[in-house]
């Protein structure tokens, strides 16, 4: 289950700051943290024996040319592409790798097109503060009054734009049509949200959850205030006056792109890159970019709204939109009006992530330096290895070129113990699928945080591997041993919920006893244990008998009961092996399988969900009898054991929504 957990996180649920993606696809995030709790500062001079390198093209060369092709070849990744901007001027841009293995084509900064997943959003809240710039978009106002369909307003309270940009609206997250490979399979954003409305999960303006729909949505607003076709829009309003030549959102790719585009691989030594990826909410994660364009674009946003006398955003729209547009307790990472804003190595870091199945980018800015760097890599890697490389890339920047003054730790709380088991407990994430059967892989597999006896707690890293430990330095307020990561503990609507310094855009929610993991877990691992042993004395019995030529010396009644018995086992079995099926595509991050040519799977398993309640009756009614028949005192006890099996099986099909008719999932 812990394999499962990982996978599925890595598939679904990765709620890091800084990279998010057009798919509900992981990355971990860039580390933008800043102490919540003050600290002694020392001079730079003595920052770990070392001093600050200067930012220059000859140093970054010397750097990225150590680096990257080593991240590069160890993580089975095909190529990369870099670029750095510094007071107005490209400092630095390179491909490493390949943009196509077989081909041997290089990666190359100026034309190589990159899919840039949700780093695609930037180019969605650009327009939308155009519009707001203009007078025609108030972020403030409810959204119904800039769509042609209504979104209900479930909590009594309307979404704005405001709550879009912070991904406060409330949305529930959402798999189904967000991916295909196939054009015919291909549908317009506004196609798909009035398709695949998301369920209202919180009231708007009060959790943060990630959520590409309400990116979309944004998008669509755009269009429709605008008048203009989303894709139109950017490309006219952004691409061209930037002279971003090598950039649109447009898909199925437009034949004149057709050369430029990078293939995106599994791996590099897979033997085919994986077809060209359909985003589906394409202004949340459509674009195809290459890394001089996405210069232009961060020059831009550098120089307060314009390059080279071209302007998208007036200054003051501009210092606006870098602000932070939502509230966060101190030191923790904030949304800025679309962007990701947070404080790493004593510097304001903006920016925004994105992932593909198989490309992921960031997108880092620091104003206050007028610097900015963008990184896109077209492939997974081994192990997922590219989260771990972009990591570290970033973060080996920001040390080398402006590194941290060293910290002193506050010292630990009396209450630290006491408090360590306050936060303790198993949490979901706000970003997460409540109704349809996806629901089930979030009550069987959860985030666990530990209390330690020395009064630290221990919380698992799942993206890059092992726990990680945290000591309290303020009341309710945990920080990494070794590092900047902090947690905090709040109570919002009486459930315990855990903010990350490190992500703005969804918490960690306690678990309620019978959505637990532990709960339902232990129960579907016996109910198959038991199911798969009774399938395994069948044929035993049959051939021990048929060796002794002897009758198994039971009563027509018990053999009967024990027929009935053993179909509903059987049908269990077949049953939890077909969602096992429909569920196994997320496990290998197969996104595409999930659309509408299914439902008829989905809705077949649905129904079958009144069968398996049927087994459960079936399996209680034999239980029942055997105690008033003559039968042995083992088969009365073993029928007991499968009635509670099957009985645990529609428990667990109950609670992971196996049998709701809901086919939005």
């Amino acid at each position: 289950m812990a394999r499962l957990l990982a996978a599925f996180a890595l598939t679904l649920a990765s709620d890091a700051a800084m990279a998010q993606s057009p798919i509900p696809t992981p990355a971990p995030a860039t580390s933008v943290i800043s102490p919540a709790v003050p600290a002694a500062v020392v001079p730079a001079s003595d920052l770990h024996g070392a001093s600050t390198h200067e930012l220059t093209n000859q140093d970054l060369s010397a750097y990225l040319d150590g680096m990257v092709p080593s991240a590069l070849k160890s993580g089975d990744i095909a190529g990369a592409v870099v670029v750095v901007v510094k007071d107005g001027q490209v400092l630095f841009e390179k491909g490493y790798g390949y943009a196509d293995v077989a081909g041997k084509v290089p990666m190359d900064a100026n034309t190589t097109m990159m899919r840039i997943g949700s780093t695609s959003k930037l180019f969605t809240w650009t327009a939308v503060m155009q519009l707001v710039q203009q007078g025609k978009i108030d972020l403030d106002r409810n959204v119904n009054d800039y769509l042609d369909f209504k979104i209900p307003e479930t909590f009594g309270k309307p979404i704005t734009m405001r709550d879009l940009m912070n991904h406060r609206a409330g949305f529930e997250e959402g798999l189904k049509d967000i991916l295909a490979y196939d054009p015919t399979h291909f549908e317009s954003n506004e196609t798909y949200l009035k398709n695949h409305p998301r369920p209202m999960l919180f009231a708007p303006g009060k959790v943060p959850a990630y959520s590409n729909y309400g990116a979309a949505l944004a998008g669509y607003i755009v269009q429709r205030v605008s008048g203009e076709p989303y894709e139109e829009y950017v490309a006219q309003h952004i691409f061209q006056p930037l002279g971003m030549t090598h950039s649109t959102m447009v898909q199925p790719l437009p034949a004149q792109f057709e050369p430029f585009i990078a293939k995106g691989y599994r791996a590099a030594s897979d033997a085919a890159p994986t077809p060209f990826e359909l985003v589906i909410t394409s202004a949340a994660g459509s674009a195809s970019a290459s890394a001089a364009d996405m210069a232009r674009f961060m020059l831009a946003h550098l120089q307060q709204g314009s390059v080279d006398g071209h302007a998208i955003l007036d200054p003051a729209t501009t210092a606006l939109m870098h602000s932070p547009s939502d509230s966060e307790p101190p030191g923790f990472a904030a949304m800025a009006h679309g962007f990701f804003s947070a404080t790493q190595n004593g510097q304001t870091v903006i920016g925004h992530g994105g992932d593909t199945i198989v490309f992921h980018t960031e997108l880092d800015m620091l104003p206050q330096q007028g610097v900015g760097i963008f990184y896109s890599f077209n492939s997974r890697g081994k192990d997922q290895a590219v989260y771990g490389a972009r990591k570290r890339l970033f973060d080996g920047f920001m040390d080398r070129y402006f590194p941290a003054a060293a910290t002193v730790e506050p010292p630990a709380l009396s209450s630290a113990k006491s408090d360590a088991q306050q936060i303790a407990g198993r949490y979901q994430s706000s970003r997460r699928i409540e109704h349809g059967f996806l629901s089930a892989l979030y009550i069987l597999s959860q985030t666990v945080i530990a209390a330690n006896p020395d009064g630290t707690i221990t919380v698992p890293d799942e993206l890059l591997g092992g726990p990680v430990t945290y000591r309290e330095i303020a009341p309710q307020r945990w920080r990494e041993v070794g590092g900047t990561h902090e947690l905090a503990l709040s109570l919002v609507d009486g459930v315990k919920t855990v903010s990350d310094s490190e992500n703005p855009i969804s918490v960690l929610q306690e678990a309620s006893f019978l959505h637990s993991a532990p709960l339902n877990l232990t129960v579907l691992t016996l109910s198959l244990a038991v199911l798969l042993f009774t399938l395994l004395l069948w044929p035993i019995g049959a051939l021990l008998r048929r060796a002794d030529r002897a009758t198994s010396g039971t009563s027509t009644e018990v053999k009967r009961l024990r027929l009935y018995q053993r179909l509903a086992v059987v049908f269990d079995v077949v049953y939890l092996l077909g969602w096992f099926k429909l569920i196994q595509p997320i496990l290998n991050s197969d996104v595409a399988a999930y659309n509408s040519a299914i439902d008829g799977v989905v809705r077949s398993l649905q129904v079958s969900g009144l069968l398996a309640i049927a087994a459960a009756v079936v399996g209680a009614w034999v239980a029942w009898r055997m105690m008033r028949i003559d039968a042995s005192r083992l088969s009365r006890i073993w029928s007991v054991l499968v009635a509670l099996a099957l009985l645990g099986v529609a428990w667990v099909a109950l609670m992971g929504q196996l049998m709701s008719w809901n086919l939005n999932y």
